[in-house]
């Protein structure tokens, strides 16, 4: 049974005027402009919904989090989007930057599966050891884990709440330095992520209802109660 469910995705920007209206087009999402300039982007199922929050700082190297979208076709224009890396032989997708410089990787039509929808299908996180921090996450969420044998990516199906098709955990060499450019919120009980191996960044209090917590690899996200 699940601990915890994923609520929603939410993003750093220095420009939420810029990358606000962007992430709503390219997800099929509507864009409501709160009182403070940050973005909410609506969507359905409710859990599709992203934040868009504007911070002071630029963004710091290669972001740890990012989403990974299926497009009409290989080669579909996306406009107000920077090309970082070009299909090749080694990789079968476009790697793209958002107006604030966050990179996402963009993908055609499946393979196998023509048919399927376009859109979010992947969220992908950076990780020193893919295979512990997948399985602490499918721990708390009932998800169950998959590898393909002979590659370290490891990927989770059936997260509770989850609204994409595929939560990826990647090895990079790299460890985490900065705070995450994107991360994500979850409804579940903060003591029992506690218990479990997560760490309290801050608790909730009279400015915030949720706590943020990072998990056992740093990883930040908050936890709202149910």
């Amino acid at each position: 049974m699940a601990d915890v469910a994923f609520k929603d995705l939410c993003i750093d920007a220095t420009r939420s005027d810029l990358v606000g209206p962007f992430w709503a087009e390219l997800l099929g999402l509507q864009a409501e402009q709160q009182d403070n300039g940050d973005y909410r982007l609506r969507g359905e199922p409710p859990a599709r919904t992203v934040w868009v929050n504007t911070v002071p700082e630029p963004l710091a190297g290669k972001s740890r989090v990012h989403l990974d979208v299926r497009l009409a076709a290989d080669d579909t224009a996306v406009p107000g989007a920077t090309p970082v890396r070009d299909r090749d032989d080694e990789v079968h997708w476009r790697v793209l930057a958002d107006p604030d410089g966050l990179v996402f990787c963009a993908f055609g039509p499946h393979r196998q599966y023509p048919d399927a929808p376009g859109g979010p299908f992947e969220l992908v996180v950076d990780a020193a050891d893919p295979l512990a921090i997948a399985t602490w996450w499918a721990e708390r969420t009932g998800a169950s884990v998959h590898q393909r044998e002979g590659r370290p990516e490891v990927w989770l199906e059936e997260v509770a709440g989850f609204p994409y098709m595929f939560w990826v955990f990647a090895p990079v060499p790299e460890p985490k330095t900065v705070k995450n450019r994107v991360h994500w919120d979850v409804t579940g009980d903060a003591g029992a992520l506690v218990a479990a191996g997560a760490t309290v960044l801050r608790p909730a209090d009279d400015e915030i209802r949720w706590t943020v917590l990072a998990d056992p690899e740093g990883n930040e996200f908050c936890c709202f109660s149910p």
